[in-house]
């Protein structure tokens, strides 16, 4: 895993520890020195037979492609150089216009001065496109090696090779094992028979002594203290900074036990009993047991004893304790395999003693996987069981064990029958994955934890933002490490970042990742000094002035979208973005604005025209399309209204621009008011009309100039029809004064005695004398039904209310 770390940090490098490797080629460029063209051209060719041949070694073409990646980086550099310079001789050149054409003759001082002008521009980009030119030749040979590397690994991956279940194969492994020690032994022998080593043995006893001590006493108790301390781990004021201290001691269970090792192996290096084979294998299990160590502890971490919180997985104490042998069992069996990997490649192990001994490694690793795959799927079942809310976490879950039941059934089964490398290439990197998402999922508990201790947020650091933005960035991050643990070499990684760091090309300009930096500084900057301002103009400016509030508010607004676009063109500029090159894309842009975008452009422009013409400001009282309520916010794209039920309506500003809009508060609050009043028939018309005008003047918010009117409006359907028209000095107000004024007419008509009268309806009986003879003698009853006729004086008229459901005669309802 620590090898894992190192090559993707050296991998984030990229090619800079090579390039200053090669002599400081860079720093040349940098001082105006041109590359050493001859030199490139050893080394291209050099590459070019290699490649032709195809016999070199992936070490050997490793290394070439180091060379090339160093060149690549000096030539692209090279293609900066002068390009100041070369801008300026285009620009001048450009400004003694076009050449002419059709025979015309160009003046002799123009013409002179224009083929001066190009003749040094040809000089100075003489380089430039040299560099251009090698650039592309190292950059193909680069991708070359690429190819061939890739197809050579393909090819061993569908190699078929020995089986290990063939017993003739058998001997092989054993043979190579039995080897290995009897050449550790043999060193080791010839070491103590040596008087001088027993010299210095004896004369290091005490360091050896000292050293085995330490050794014995931290691998055999360390880790337990560790898991001790991280028990009785003392109470605190919040159990969140319990599980910060006890992430952080937990740690100790692998540095301790880690420590001891080394101790122990220093240990038989004072005592120079380890020959040559015996040193490369002791210098190989340090790694080896670290990683054995990060699985154990790991195991521990995500199967724990003793959780201070939900653990990440629901399953009973049995079967955790079983997840974290499992995880144990999962590191062994990949310390193993990468342990056999090596001393299989300095010892030369043949083919089948590599296959022998590697598959009992894998068929352990199958069940190793197949029961963690299981536990997975019972977390599911039982998490399902209790709660539906984290269907979608779940189903990942149950993906993953699925394939990890799978690759515990494919790996041993592949080796079988032959594809060593096929197995081993789908189950160590299978074991290291989910070593990664263990970690992960570790780090983001411990991450949450962290943010409630210095936030004081306990309850709210789960659902927090923070957190998730850094283990998002933490994910990013290991993405190159899953990379390599899936068998990508360091020189891809390395060949990402180049692209990455190149950047792209539009038109005659060069965008990269610096350049984009540049632009987010700048911009950034604009944009904060932007908002500065118009703070400042909307705190301390603006209201010393006699500006209206909507007034106010259109120059902020306008001065805000100024900055922007300033602020935009500064960070292009500082950039070094040349928009000319940009004008094929704007074209398209502006196509696509056109027919796709238009509303939204209608919009945005409806939206600078209220901002400027100001026909409609904050705080209007205003009706739009049917909508009637106050102007809260005017945006670049729509306007809110909230109506007088207090909710928000969000209008296009193209329909305010285009439509009919009312305003009833533009230059004042002032406004009429018409309250509609009816009284029964027979009433006194000028007692009415006196009436409801005192109601009128005496109401605090009506204007008495000009007065108020009260208007007979003429004969209704059951009531003589009135009209009070007022001007009322906050037409906001309105509702409010109709309600209070209805109340003072009802109050005054009642002391007058004036009847407020309802709908009514006449009804007339034909023959009323037929209902009588009916109510006596039904029997005798001869009704007349002669037809229409007019109403005789033997008639009735009934006179009956009836209640109606319209409105009043007043209007009200």
């Amino acid at each position: 895993m620590l090898r894992l770390l190192a090559l993707v940090i050296l991998a984030l490098a990229g090619p800079v520890p090579q390039v200053l490797a090669q002599g400081g080629a860079i720093a040349d460029i940098s001082q105006g020195t041109a590359p050493d063209y001859a030199t490139w051209e050893a080394t291209a060719r050099r590459a070019e037979d290699a490649i032709e041949a195809g016999r070199a070694s992936n070490v050997a073409l490793e290394q070439l492609r180091e060379e090339l990646a160093t060149w690549r980086s000096t030539f692209l550099s090279a293609q900066s150089t002068n390009q100041t310079r070369i801008q300026t001789l285009r620009e001048q050149i450009a400004a003694l216009g076009p050449a002419p054409t059709d025979g015309a003759v160009e003046a002799p001082e123009i013409a002179e001065r224009r083929a001066a002008l190009d003749a040094q521009l040809a000089r100075l980009q003489a380089p430039v496109l040299s560099a251009e030119e090698s650039y592309r030749r190292a950059d193909g040979l680069i991708r070359e090696i690429d190819t061939i590397i890739r197809e050579r690994q393909a090819d061993e991956l569908l190699r078929l090779g020995p089986s290990p279940l063939n017993p003739a194969n058998w001997s092989a492994g054993l043979t190579a094992v039995s080897g290995t020690l009897r050449v550790v032994t043999k060193e080791t022998t010839r070491a103590l028979d040596s008087p001088i080593l027993r010299t210095e043995l004896r004369n290091g006893l005490p360091a050896i002594i000292l050293y085995l001590a330490a050794a014995l006493l931290l691998l055999l108790r360390g880790r337990r203290w560790m898991e001790a301390a991280t028990m009785r781990l003392s109470q605190s004021k919040s159990h969140r900074a319990r599980s910060v201290w006890a992430s952080l001691i937990s740690l100790g269970q692998i540095l301790l036990p880690f420590i001891g090792l080394l101790a122990l192996i220093k240990a038989f290096s004072v005592a120079g009993v380890l020959g040559l084979r015996g040193g490369q294998i002791a210098n190989l299990i340090p790694p080896a047991v670290m990683i054995f160590f990060f699985g154990r502890w790991l195991g521990g971490r995500i199967f724990p004893k003793v959780s201070l919180r939900a653990p990440l997985f629901n399953l009973s104490p049995e079967r955790t304790a079983e997840g974290r042998w499992l995880a144990s069992g999962l590191g062994l069996v990949l310390a193993l395999g990468g342990l056999l990997r090596q001393v299989a490649d300095f010892g030369n192990f043949p083919i089948e003693a590599e296959v022998t001994l590697g598959f009992p490694l894998l068929v352990l690793a199958g069940i190793l996987m197949f029961r963690l795959g299981q536990l997975l799927l019972a977390h599911v079942r039982a998490d399902a069981a209790e709660s539906e809310d984290r269907v979608y976490r779940n189903r990942l879950a149950q993906l993953a064990g699925r394939g990890m039941m799978a690759v515990a059934v494919a790996g041993p089964a592949l080796a079988a029958v032959g594809y060593a490398e096929a197995a081993t290439f789908f189950t160590y990197p299978a074991i290291g994955s989910l070593g990664l998402v263990g970690m992960l999922a570790v780090l983001q508990r411990f991450v949450v934890d962290v943010y409630a201790l210095l936030a004081g947020d306990e309850e709210g650091a789960e659902n927090a933002l923070a957190p998730v933005l850094i283990i998002l960035f933490l994910s990013v991050l290991a993405l190159p490490l899953l990379a390599l643990i899936w068998g990508a070499r360091v020189a891809d990684l390395t060949e990402l970042w180049a692209r990455f760091a190149e950047g792209f090309v539009v038109g005659d300009t060069r965008i990269s990742p610096s350049d984009f930096a540049t632009f987010l500084v700048v911009f950034a900057i604009g944009y904060t000094v932007t908002r500065l301002v118009q703070g400042g103009l909307r705190s301390t400016v603006l209201p010393k002035t006699k500006i209206d509030a909507g007034g106010q508010n259109a120059i902020v607004s306008g001065l805000g979208y100024v900055g922007i676009f300033i602020a935009g063109i500064l960070a292009i500029t500082a950039a070094g973005i040349d928009l000319s090159s940009l004008a094929i894309v704007a074209g398209a842009l502006s196509v696509g604005i056109g027919f796709g975008l238009q509303n939204i452009v209608s919009n945005f422009v409806s939206g600078i025209i209220l901002l400027i013409e100001r026909p409609v400001s904050e705080g209007d009282w205003i009706e739009v399309g049917g909508v009637m309520g106050t102007v809260r916010d005017i945006s670049v794209r729509s306007t809110t209204i909230e109506t007088f039920d207090r909710r928000d309506v969000i209008i296009p500003n193209a329909d305010l621009v285009s439509g009919a809009v009312t305003n009833w508060t533009k230059h004042n609050l002032t406004g009429r008011l018409i309250l509609p009043v009816g009284v029964a028939y027979g009433s006194d018309t000028r007692k009415v009309e006196q009436i409801l005008k005192e109601v009128a003047e005496s109401h605090p918010i009506v204007i008495v100039n000009p007065p108020p009117q009260v208007l007979f409006m003429g004969f209704g359907a059951s009531s003589l029809d009135f009209e009070i028209r007022v001007i009322l000095r906050d037409v906001g107000f309105s509702l409010s004064a109709r309600s209070e004024m209805n109340h003072e007419i009802n109050r005054r008509f009642a002391e007058e005695g004036i009847e407020i009268p309802f709908a009514q309806h006449d009804i007339w009986l034909r023959n009323p004398e037929t209902l009588a003879g009916r109510a006596g003698t039904p029997e005798t009853e001869t009704p007349q039904l002669s037809g229409p006729r007019p109403p005789s004086a033997a008639d009735v008229a009934l006179r009956e209310p009836v209640q109606d459901s319209g409105a009043d005669g007043d209007g009200d309802r």
